[in-house]
C-alpha cells in the first residue's frame, strides 16, 4: 500500500496520504502499481465523462475539457516528458546533444509543436467517439498507458548514468512487468474487444516506439517514460475512434436494411 500511494502521488497530483520520506527501494517497488495509479484516474476521467455527457451533452466543450482533465490531475508531468523528447529526438544531433537538449528544463520550439499537434488529435479523437464508448475509452486509457510507462522501464535499458528515472529501472524486473501486466489485463478484460484491441495496439506501440528510442539514444529516458504513457494513451484513443466508427457505420447499415425491407413489405 505505502508503495502504491508513492506512485499515486508522484505520478499524479492526487494526494490520498501525503508521503514525504522516500527512499530509492520504495520508488522502485511502486513501478509494479503503476497500472493502479491509471486506475484511480481512469475512474476520475469516466465520471467526469459521465456528468458531462449528462449535464453538457457531446458537444465541443465536453471534448475539450476531458482533453484538459489528464494535464491536469497529472500536473502534465507526461506531456513535460513528451515534449522533452521532441526537442532532442528532432533536434538532429549526436546522441550525447540529445540528451542534453532534454535534460534542459526549457522547452525548444519541437516540443511546442509536438504537444499542440498531439492535443489537437487527442481532441479530434474524443470528438468523433459516439458517447457509449467514450466513458470505458477513458478509463481504460490512463491503466494501458501505465502499463506502457512500465514496458518501458523493465524492458529496455536507461541512456544516462544517473537520474530519477534510473530508480525506476534499476528496481524494475521480470516480476514487475508481470505484476503490471496481469493487473492491467485484469481491469480491461470487462470492457470488450475495443478494449482488447486498445491494449495489443498500446503495447505494440509502446515496444517499437521505445525501441526506436533506444536505438537512436542507446536506451531510454525519464522523459520518454512521460512520451510513451501519452503516446501510447492517444492510440487507445484511435483505437476507440475507429471502433465507434465502425459500429457507427454498422448501425447506419443496419437501419438502411430495414427501411429498405420495410418499403419493399408496403410494397407487396
Amino acid at each position: 500500500m505505502h508503495s502504491f500511494l508513492i506512485g499515486l502521488q508522484f505520478l499524479t497530483r492526487i494526494r490520498l496520504v501525503c508521503q514525504t520520506e522516500w527512499t530509492a527501494e520504495d520508488f522502485g517497488r511502486s513501478t509494479r502499481f503503476f497500472p493502479l495509479v491509471g486506475l484511480v484516474l481512469g475512474l476520475c476521467y469516466a465520471l467526469a465523462a459521465y456528468v458531462l455527457l449528462y449535464t453538457i451533452g457531446a458537444h465541443t466543450l465536453t471534448s475539450v475539457l476531458l482533453m484538459l482533465l489528464p494535464l491536469i490531475l497529472t500536473g502534465g508531468l507526461h506531456a513535460d516528458g513528451l515534449m522533452d523528447t521532441a526537442d532532442g529526438m528532432f533536434s538532429g544531433r549526436e546522441r550525447e546533444r540529445k540528451l542534453e537538449i532534454m535534460k534542459d528544463s526549457r522547452v525548444g520550439s519541437f516540443g511546442v509543436v509536438t504537444i499542440a499537434a498531439m492535443m489537437f488529435i487527442q481532441y479530434a479523437l474524443l470528438a468523433d467517439m459516439v458517447p457509449l464508448l467514450l466513458i470505458p475509452a477513458l478509463f481504460v486509457m490512463p491503466i494501458i498507458g501505465r502499463l506502457a510507462m512500465v514496458i518501458c522501464i523493465a524492458c529496455f535499458p536507461y541512456a544516462r548514468k544517473d537520474g530519477l528515472g534510473k530508480i525506476f529501472a534499476d528496481m524494475a524486473d521480470r516480476r514487475t512487468l508481470l505484476i503490471a501486466a496481469v493487473t492491467t489485463i485484469l481491469l480491461v478484460l470487462p470492457f470488450g474487444m475495443g478494449a482488447w484491441l486498445a491494449l495489443f495496439a498500446g503495447v505494440l506501440f509502446a515496444l517499437l516506439f521505445c525501441r526506436f528510442i533506444t536505438g537512436q539514444l542507446g536506451g531510454v529516458t525519464g522523459d520518454v517514460y512521460g512520451a510513451t504513457t501519452v503516446l501510447t494513451e492517444t492510440v487507445v484513443l484511435f483505437v476507440f475512434s475507429v471502433v465507434s466508427t465502425q459500429q457507427a457505420l454498422i448501425s447506419a447499415s443496419i437501419q438502411t436494411m430495414c427501411s429498405v425491407l420495410e418499403l419493399l413489405w408496403k410494397s407487396l
